[in-house]
């Protein structure tokens, strides 16, 4: 029985860990808890008997909550499960038996024993505070347990809560409840959940609400600077407040102004909380337009210590923050009048320091535009024209009835006096009269507007004749009222579209904050502003097609989410038009990406290729498209020009993964895209010879695929581009471009067809001359766009005849003696067993092959270099031609030919080096004397190709190229940037001071330029230590004062530069040179320069000592303010970055001696004034510099300036003989010390000078080797 106990104790304490225990002891207390209602319901119960009962009791609460301890701290510290050797899972000897079975219906049976009125057992008293504590404290160990969040306790969290919650009822366990809580709150981080679920269980079912109250005020009362030290238990209050305020928020907010004092505290994690609860307030109860007064004051309240901590000082809380303001605006409990703050406060962020905080910012902006009251599409030129409209008709003064009757009262006298008069003959006037008062109403209204009292008052009489109904006031009530309805309405419509207009000009100022952060470094941000482009474009934003641009270049992106998420921005936007069949579907789609390509650059066609390339390799477009796009082409579907173009250029794009699309359609396109009425569309034929290209480059067994000499796609492009000669067309260049470059690419003898195309236009040109001699009388002339045409059509075959050789005719050759080596191993296979295994040593060093590619190479050179350009090749006619052109810019004035003549004249650089070395002087003098932007640009890009080409040849004009980097025109300057991006990359151009050039375009007033320049040291930051070797040269080329580059400029410059000194060694190394520096520079400036590079520098503990070991190198520059306050900021970042013990007495230290040094120089300054009576003379202030950087093109340069440089050799016997004389003091590194001048010298030997230097206008003679 139940008492039983009461015998056994002994015995059952001394064994009670074990299965059989257990069991009897659950056995014993299910057969006590039924047998006390009966007993506890009777009503004869003795003193003993009570006793007894009581004893058993405890005895057997005391035994079964012992077990429960005892296994759950076993289960705690050994686990229940663990694996064996075998991988399988076995239980525990101990806990092996059924523990995770027994413990469910051992807290059942004890919530059974709590439900009964046990008060009478103790004589109707109140419950010892022990037992109900012993009985709990079972629960509370429960819950320590890690593992008890898993689902698979979910019963047994169920019987806990229950169990607790018979203790709060009927044993007044709230205050040792809300004490225990509080406390494993902050010990233990996994109970959060389970105490928030059963707290709003015990709260909403129980009505226990009183505890919820209880618990906030037990946390509010916590002490800031506690919860500051303390992480690990605020992160439990935090997540107990925000789990609560999910589940039940009404109770949370009556109790929530307990935990508001903690917004000022220092723990942000009860700041997230508590916002986090705020946020849920507004979204489940203070949400709606029928909130009270004093709700929609909390409301208010409560969205302005939101929006008070978007700005926080911790990024976490910002974040937090705008992801509460997110889910806030999804549920659409933001009201309309805080709709421009929350939306500008989200702007703001954009330029936050954190990434988390901005791509939450973007997030923001996404929800509110997804979820904005105002209209579907947010256009600001619609909603400026409606809010004009709008104001115009309230502004606009209403004239009352009684103003207007005042004004119509003179002619209305006179009608009046008239209509009595008696009516002569002939003058009888009869109006009619409608049926009803209203119509008759109408008539009299539009009399009165027409200023005709006469027929007013007649109407009127005849209406009084009759019916004559009593006037009332009463419509005059009604007609004010109307109008004060209508006012109001038209008010609120002006305030509404005034609203909707600041959200979109806040939407549109948003756009280009986050279309620049397309290229940031953050791989998260980057998406979401994809994401958040994606959104905006389906709300029909004009400007957002410009974002959609912006994001094609990161389809090149190394990152493959990035490049996925472009795919994925794509693929919304364009692959899943609407329409209810495929073809209308296939419709929206060629459409939406014939759009795009209107006005696109190169470089964007060139992205949106590879998107579609994509799309095809994955089969995602589906042939209904290719279909209509074979249509619009052939004409068969209706589309404009535009369309027209676009479909070819898309079917290249396709072609690209997928030639047969071209392959199996090359009849229609060369019939169709070249036929003769359509020769005069180039831009089509261009877009035809560009889509053919897209054939593949292989045939059978590698052997090139080519098409036979009289193929009719060689006659169309020979026909068109002949005829096309003579016509002055702006787009005959590029189809003739396009159009020589397919024939070398897919035509057999491709360099015959080409000769007969430029015989035919020379032929042309010859004709009109001498038609043009006839007609003149000897003053013979030629249309300047013939000239530009012959020139353009020379340099284009003699470049891809240069290429032809290059690359088709030495994989050819290759090809051939492959073949020829292989046939031959298996011809004498039988021999060579014979011969045994003799081999040469080059064949033992594999050197066949190489000499074999040697000699293939040679013979190439060998023809470019001695028969391209001798008198027999039919290019030596034109050379002369186009040498006059560059030769003579006054004679040749014409900005399109001169352009056209110098980009010739470097394709023909191209062919020969002895023709480039000849030629070198003539081009660069172009380069840096032309007036016109487009020939210094062909020119640089010339020159960029001679340089791979010939790098020996170009090396010592490299500084020429440098200089364009100042070139007064943005484009010039763009170009040079692109140029030489490239071939610094490459390894092309040697690294030395000018690199500091492509620095100074960090700061161009051209933001295009600017993004070359952080593009160039972005990649070249990718080549190990390579600006970490460079930033010496560049800080003392940029700190010269001949620089002229202003102070915060230089500043920009460093900021940009030193982000990318990342590595500690990098850091200590770069203190000690910059320290080193002080010793050789001369101006203030240098100084302050010095010094605010080592601001930019990340100190570590090393490098602090490098600071300390090289003091007296920089102590005597701290008497200079700017000096001393830029060493107080690397000292002050230090301290704030924290460190050992020791690191912080040495900065300390350090910090001393600044300031002992500062004033020991100031106090010998004012000893030296005071002595000599004569004030100290303030250091000379430099002349400001202006902001332009750019030099002038002709008056800076002399003829000297372009003598051919000396070869290598000849340079370096000068500078053995004689030392150059001393330069002006200036910064020198370590890296200028090494470097020679005679590696920048440009100048010969004085007995190789020439004695007569050619003039520009003259033709240069061949060089004499």
């Amino acid at each position: 029985g139940g008492l039983a106990v009461l015998q056994h104790f002994d015995s059952l304490y001394s064994v009670w860990q074990g299965a059989l225990t257990t069991f009897c002891l659950s056995s014993v207390v299910s057969h006590h808890s039924k047998e006390l209602p009966a007993i506890l319901g009777g009503s004869g119960l003795s003193q003993a008997d009570r006793a007894a009962h009581l004893n058993a009791l405890k005895m057997n609460c005391y035994l079964l909550t012992g077990l429960v301890d005892a296994f759950e701290m076993e289960t705690s510290s050994s686990a229940l499960l663990e694996v064996d050797p075998s991988g399988k899972k076995n239980r525990t000897k101990i806990s092996g038996s059924l523990w995770e079975e027994e413990r469910e219906p051992l807290l059942r049976l004890l919530t059974q024993l709590l439900q009964l009125d046990l008060r009478q057992l103790w004589g109707g008293l109140v419950v010892e505070e022990d037992f109900v504590s012993l009985v709990t404290g079972s629960c509370y160990r429960i819950l320590e347990n890690p593992s008890i969040g898993l689902q698979k306790y979910r019963a047994t969290r169920e019987a806990v809560t229950h169990l607790l919650a018979a203790a709060l009822i009927h044993y007044d366990h709230m205050f040792s409840a809300t004490l225990k809580i509080t406390q494993m709150l902050q010990h233990f981080e996994h109970v959060a959940p389970v105490f928030a679920q059963a707290v709003s269980l015990w709260a909403t079912e129980h009505g226990l609400k009183s505890l919820v109250g209880e618990l906030l005020r037990e946390i509010g009362q916590k002490h800031q600077q506690d919860l500051a030290r303390d992480a690990s238990g605020v992160k439990g209050y935090a997540v107990f407040i925000t789990e609560l305020a999910e589940q039940i928020p009404g109770l949370v907010l009556s109790h929530i102004s307990v935990l508001l004092h903690h917004l000022d505290g220092e723990s942000y994690m009860m700041r997230n909380a508590i916002l986090a609860a705020m946020a849920e307030v507004l979204v489940q109860v203070l949400n709606g337009d029928k909130l009270e007064e004093a709700a929609r004051g909390t409301r208010d309240q409560f969205l302005n210590m939101l929006q008070a901590h978007v700005c926080d000082v911790h990024s976490f809380v910002r974040s937090r923050v705008l992801q509460l303001f997110t889910r806030i605006v999804q549920c659409k409990a933001l009201p309309l009048t805080q709709f421009q703050s929350v939306v500008s406060l989200a702007v703001g962020r954009l330029k936050d320091k954190s990434v988390i905080v901005v791509k939450n910012a973007i997030q923001v902006l996404a929800a509110f535009l997804s979820n904005n009251p105002f209209s579907c599409k947010v256009i600001l030129t619609s909603m400026m024209e409606m809010l004009g409209v709008c104001r115009l008709n309230i502004c606009t003064p209403a004239i009352g009835p009684e103003e207007e009757w005042e004004a119509m009262l003179p002619e209305v006298r006179a009608a009046t006096q008239q209509l009595f008069q008696p009516l002569q003959e002939g003058e009888e006037e009869e109006l009619e009269v409608d049926e009803t008062v209203e119509s008759t109403l109408e008539q009299i209204t539009g009399l009165l507007r027409n200023v005709y009292p006469k027929g007013y008052i007649s109407l009127l009489f005849s209406v009084q004749e009759s019916e004559d109904p009593p006037r009332d006031k009463t419509e005059e009530v009604v007609l004010e009222e109307q109008r004060q309805t209508e006012l109001v309405k038209q008010k609120m419509l002006v305030q509404y579209l005034q609203d909707a207009y600041n959200f979109s000009a806040k939407i549109t100022e948003a756009l280009s904050l986050i279309s620049k952060m397309m290229y940031e470094n953050c791989v998260s941000v980057v998406q979401e502003a994809i994401e958040f482009f994606v959104t905006v474009s389906k709300f029909g934003v004009p400007q957002a097609l410009l974002g959609v641009r912006r994001m094609l270049p990161l389809i090149w992106s190394k990152d493959p989410a990035i490049k996925e998420a472009v795919l994925n921005a794509y693929r919304q936007l364009y692959l899943n038009p609407s329409g209810d069949s495929e073809r209308a579907r296939a419709q929206g789609l060629v459409h939406s990406l014939s759009l795009i390509m209107v006005d696109a650059s190169l470089g964007t066609i060139q992205c949106l290729e590879e998107i579609i390339s994509e799309f095809v390799e994955k089969d995602e477009i589906k042939p209904a498209v290719i279909q209509l796009l074979w249509e619009r082409f052939t004409e068969k579907s209706q589309c404009s020009s535009l369309e027209r173009r676009a479909a070819v250029m898309l079917l290249g794009m396709m072609a690209r993964r997928k030639p047969e699309i071209i392959g199996s359609n090359l009849d229609v396109l060369v019939t169709v895209g070249l036929s003769e009425k359509l020769c005069e569309d180039y831009r089509l034929a261009q877009e035809v010879c560009n889509a053919i290209s897209r054939l593949p480059a292989l045939g059978k067994n590698n052997a090139p695929f080519r098409l036979p000499q009289n193929h009719m796609l060689f006659d169309c492009l020979s026909e068109t581009v002949s005829k096309g000669f003579g016509q002055p067309s702006a787009h005959w260049i590029p189809f003739m471009e396009a159009a020589v470059t397919l024939i070398y690419q897919l035509a057999e003898g491709a360099e015959e067809i080409c000769a007969h195309i430029l015989q035919v236009c020379s032929q042309q040109a010859l004709d009109k001359l001498q038609e043009a001699d006839r007609v003149s009388d000897g003053a013979s002339s030629l249309p300047t766009f013939l000239l530009v045409h012959l020139v353009s059509l020379v340099g284009q075959v003699a470049l891809q005849q240069v290429a032809y050789l290059e690359v088709s005719v030495s994989a050819e050759l290759r090809r051939r003696r492959i073949l020829r080596e292989e046939k031959t191993k298996k011809s004498s296979g039988s021999s060579v067993k014979n011969m045994g295994k003799e081999t040469t040593m080059e064949e033992e060093l594999g050197l066949v092959g190489a000499s074999a590619d040697d000699a293939e190479a040679e013979l190439i050179r060998s023809i470019c270099e001695t028969e391209l350009l001798d008198g027999k090749h039919l290019f030596s006619a034109f050379v002369p031609l186009v040498l006059k052109i560059c030769n003579n810019p006054g004679l040749y004035n014409d900005s399109v030919l001169s352009a056209a003549a110098a980009l010739t004249l470097g394709k023909f650089c191209m062919i020969s080096s002895e023709f480039c070395d000849s030629h070198l002087r003539l081009l660069f003098t172009m380069m840096e004397k032309s007036s016109l932007p487009a020939v210094r640009s062909n020119l640089i890009i010339a020159a960029g190709d001679l340089a791979i080409r010939f790098p020996n040849l170009v090396e010592p004009w490299a500084s020429h190229l440098y200089a364009r980097l100042r070139d007064p025109c943005p484009s010039v300057r763009q170009t040079a940037g692109l140029v030489m991006t490239h071939l610094i990359l490459k390894d092309m151009v040697k690294v030395k001071g000018q690199v500091s050039e492509m620095a100074t375009l960090l700061i161009d007033p051209e933001e295009a330029i600017v993004g070359v320049a952080q593009n160039f040291f972005s990649e070249l930051s990718n080549k190990g230590n390579a600006i970490y070797n460079l930033l010496p040269d560049i800080i003392s080329h940029l700190s010269d004062p001949n620089c002229s580059i202003e102070e915060e400029s230089f500043h920009t410059i460093m900021r940009h530069l030193f982000s990318y000194i990342t590595k500690d060694r990098q850091t200590e190394s770069l203190v000690e040179k910059l320290c080193q520096r002080f010793r050789t520079a001369r101006t203030e400036r240098q100084y302050r320069d010095l010094s605010y590079c080592l601001t930019l520098l990340p100190l570590s503990d090393r490098g602090l000592h490098k600071l300390q070991d090289n003091f007296d190198c920089f102590a005597d520059k701290l008497q200079d303010p700017a000096v001393y306050g830029y060493f107080q900021t690397v000292l002050a970042r230090f301290r704030r970055a924290g460190g050992k013990l020791e690191t912080k007495a040495l900065a300390e230290e350090l910090e001393q001696k600044l300031s002992a040094c500062r004033n020991r120089g100031l106090d010998s300054a004012e000893t030296c004034q005071e002595g000599s009576g004569t004030p100290v003379p303030e250091p000379a202030k430099q002349k400001p510099t202006g902001s332009s950087r750019c030099r002038p093109l002709s008056t800076a340069n002399r003829d000297e300036d372009f003598v051919t440089p000396q070869p290598r050799s000849l340079r370096n016997q000068k500078h053995a003989k004689k030392h150059p004389p001393p330069k002006k003091a200036i910064i020198a590194f370590s890296s200028d010390e090494n470097s020679s001048e005679d590696e920048l010298s440009a100048e010969l030997r004085e007995e190789e000078t020439p004695t007569k230097t050619t003039p520009i206008t003259r033709s240069s003679a061949r060089r004499l080797r």
